[in-house]
């Protein structure tokens, strides 16, 4: 098992990498070069750096995905992909996409998507706070201690 992140623009690498260290769970954080970091990190965290485009680290995370890994992602297109190849994948919230509930996430996305298309305005996400962060790492704990 390994945490694999879609980094660009995730909100919980630092938990994620908390969860890691206290599980003993290996990180790997697919990203952009436009990322690229000189920080140091832990040993069991490494990165994936793709070149600048749209869905790049989504094709790189299918195609490096092993079938026990857990995916973070806010990305409903990449999450559906991911179910696909028998992962589990994670939304930042610590709600977990599954095939239960992939489509009608989709048909949301698509309805967004025509209604900007249209000029219309949509309300974006709210801001990601300390409790959004906390609660993350709760859910994905708990999800962690049942499975061992």
């Amino acid at each position: 098992m390994r945490f694999v992140i879609d980094g660009d623009g995730s909100p919980v690498k630092n938990e994620v990498i908390a969860l890691g260290a206290k599980f003993h769970v290996p990180v790997v954080i697919v990203t952009s070069v436009d990322h690229f970091t000189t920080k140091e990190y832990p040993e069991f965290v490494s990165f994936i750096y793709v070149d600048k485009g749209a869905d790049r680290a989504d094709y790189r995370i299918i195609q490096e995905l092993l079938p026990d890994d857990w995916v973070i992602t806010q990305d409903y297109g990449l999450a559906s992909l991911v179910l696909g190849k028998k992962a589990r994948v994670f939304h930042h919230s610590g709600k977990e996409y599954t095939l239960e509930n992939i489509d009608e996430l989709l048909t949301q996305r698509f309805i967004g998507a025509q209604m900007r298309k249209a000029k219309k305005r949509t309300k974006g996400p709210k801001p990601f706070t300390q409790e959004n962060r906390e609660h993350f790492t709760q859910v994905m704990t708990e999800r962690l201690e049942a499975r061992i």
